[in-house]
């Protein structure tokens, strides 16, 4: 990993069984984005339906937001489409990694792919150590493997002690998606 002392591409991570892993990221994207910084999003799972940060990252132009998934598992009519499109989106991970082109690169929800056997948290770990020195990393999702807990700067628990789900209110647009 190279950088200077001032500029440290931190790797942080955001998880835990409560909402809000991903609207934290994104949180720092728009905080990057409104610093003129270069962005990128890849969604490993979500996918079937437009999401409002979904349709708002075509409108910007210097965030390219890739929506790789194809939906909840728990929905899957294949789930080896769901293995391939988990691959699909770490190659396009991989390469925006080592483009040179981003200082923030949100790995939205890679962690389920690591619960499925989808994909190797050894292989993320080894490509995450060599990443360019300015470039932050954000991953998503819950149970994050120890390997990345480990590597990472930053870890936020995202807890949910009460959800209005549990009350039987659907996901509302604008808060849910």
């Amino acid at each position: 990993m190279n950088s200077s002392p001032d500029k440290k591409g931190l790797i942080l991570v955001f998880t835990g069984p409560g909402k809000g892993k991903t609207t934290a990221a994104l949180g720092i994207l728009f905080r990057a984005l409104g610093r003129g910084m270069k962005c990128g999003v890849v969604q490993f799972l979500k996918g079937k339906w437009e999401t409002g940060e979904r349709k708002f990252a075509k409108t910007i132009t210097d965030l390219d937001f890739h929506v790789m998934g194809l939906g909840f598992t728990w929905e899957s009519d294949d789930i080896d489409q769901d293995k391939k499109a988990a691959r699909l989106a770490w190659e396009k991970s991989y390469e925006m990694i080592f483009s040179e082109n981003y200082k923030i690169l949100i790995l939205d929800e890679i962690t389920y792919a690591f619960h499925y056997g989808w994909l190797s948290p050894e292989e993320v770990c080894d490509a995450l150590s060599k990443k360019p020195g300015d470039l932050h990393i954000i991953i998503t999702g819950r149970n994050c493997p120890s390997l990345l807990t480990d590597m990472a700067d930053l870890i936020s628990q995202i807890e949910s002690p009460k959800h209005p789900y549990k009350k039987g209110v659907p996901a509302q647009i604008g808060i849910d998606y």
